[in-house]
């Protein structure tokens, strides 16, 4: 099978990724075998690897033929890749919190990190994975923590942007993959902020040493800053302090969300929400998918519906961040396999980066086995006039098989969507929806769920 080196991994000197199959793999080149040698050795990469902390790895050598490595190593298989621009604050706090704990341990056994890259960490279900292995080498005495500008552009400062100002992160570390620079969040946080030590030091002081290293000359202080020597104490200390500020922060904007509340406070009378949930146990059981994507997944109750009844992982995704943050406190409480991410579905994440190639589409990253979109198309079709067709067209060509929830107009949420704009959708109705929906698939099953006529649709195109 042909070997795919995978877009985002060409910036590293060290080795590169592979993808054969279902199977992942990264060689180590001349120049890291001595680094990488040295943490395997340590004991280290063994204890972090058994305890989950760092991704599956073992050497071998039926490796790529084309990987060109000193050293070939196979990975365990993440299931779904994401990007930090799709995670919710609790999340991308969680990933920080996680890089500096890994980094401490880390430096216990004489291994540091070169970067601090949030593209590193993984997860599976809400627990962090890092996935870099040749990013751990060994500690070198005395050396300044040289991806504190990274840390802080790609996990401290959007984490920043929404708990001091309220300011989602997501459209902004989209639009700039190597995090929010810290120049532009020290221009947005008011100066009595300076009163503060952990922002005065991390944002404003960080902030002009950058200006002074990129003008015309660089100061003497600029020039010593590069080649200061930091004892290991120091760094620890650095580190854990800075662990104990993000453990700290929270989002700013906690007032009610549009639809983060929407669990507790829907149009469902309660034996209609169970109705629900067991049309979706029920497709989870018959289907059991290895990878449900559950589109609009509010808090998510019907992915944990899911995957008590059969689903092996979920993927949820929504737009509303206090559900996305009540989604993450149940999977993380329920200790589900089940990961909540931030999607416009209107405009979902797309081919990025370098050559197009860096970051992947949403659908380019892996396929979903089943879907589960409840009360979701209407937000599409009437929230952002995207015709009926393609909706579901759209949503059919997610996977081969799934669960459609159909809202009618006649609906108070619709009528709520239409109180202040024109009806120009005479083609919404479900006639026509299931007429669409018989062109792309096969209709297995449908229900209605609710006194205003929703209906679950289970279809199957296989």
């Amino acid at each position: 099978m042909q070997a795919a080196r995978d877009g985002g991994s060409f910036r590293d000197p060290a080795g590169h990724v592979y993808e054969v199959g279902d199977r992942i793999y990264r060689s180590v080149h001349a120049r890291a075998v001595d680094d990488y040698t040295f943490l395997r050795d340590s004991g280290f990469l063994a204890r972090a690897i058994e305890q989950g902390w760092i991704v599956g790895s073992r050497e071998t050598r039926d490796g790529p033929a084309d990987a060109n490595g000193a050293l070939v190593l196979e990975h365990e298989r993440i299931p779904f890749v994401s990007y930090p621009y799709e995670w919710s604050f609790p999340t991308l706090k969680a990933a920080a919190l996680f890089h500096l704990d890994l980094q401490l341990a880390a430096l216990d056994a004489g291994v540091a990190l070169s970067d601090a890259s949030a593209y590193n960490v993984q997860f599976v279900g809400v627990r962090p994975k890092f996935i870099d292995v040749l990013s751990l080498r060994r500690y070198r005495d005395g050396e300044f923590w040289l991806g504190h500008r990274q840390f802080c552009e790609q996990f401290l400062n959007p984490l920043l942007l929404r708990s001091e100002l309220g300011i989602p992160f997501n459209p902004w570390y989209r639009g700039s993959l190597e995090g929010i620079p810290t120049a532009d969040v020290a221009r947005l946080l008011p100066k009595r902020k300076l009163l503060s030590w952990n922002i005065l030091s991390h944002v404003f002081l960080q902030a002009k040493m950058q200006r002074e290293a990129h003008g015309g000359a660089r100061t003497e202080r600029a020039q010593g800053a590069m080649a200061r020597r930091l004892p290991l104490a120091g760094l620890r200390g650095m580190l854990g302090q800075l662990r104990r500020w993000i453990a700290r922060l929270a989002p700013a904007d906690t007032g009610p969300t549009v639809w983060g509340s929407y669990a507790d406070a829907n149009t469902y009378a309660g034996e209609e929400a169970t109705a629900k949930r067991d049309f979706v146990a029920a497709f989870a059981r018959e289907v059991k998918p290895r990878l449900l994507w559950d589109l609009g997944c509010n808090t998510g109750a019907y992915s944990a519906a899911a995957l008590g009844a059969g689903a092996q992982y979920v993927v949820g995704f929504d737009f509303d961040h206090g559900a996305l943050e009540r989604a993450y406190a149940r999977a993380e409480a329920e200790k589900l396999d089940f990961l909540p991410l931030f999607l416009d579905a209107a405009n979902p994440s797309p081919f990025q980066g370098w050559r197009g190639l860096e970051r992947k589409s949403l659908q380019a990253r892996a396929s979903a086995d089943a879907i589960v979109a409840l009360a979701f198309e209407h937000h599409l079709a009437i929230g952002r006039n995207v015709p009926l067709p393609q909706v579901v067209s759209w949503l059919c060509e997610l996977a081969p098989r799934g669960v459609i929830e159909f809202v009618r107009k006649e609906d108070p949420t619709i009528q709520q969507m239409l109180a202040l704009r024109e009806d120009i959708f005479p083609d919404y109705t479900q006639e026509a929806f299931e007429q669409l929906l018989r062109t792309n698939a096969r209709i297995v099953r449908s229900q209605q769920v609710s006194s205003a006529g929703r209906t679950l649709y289970w279809y199957d195109r296989s």
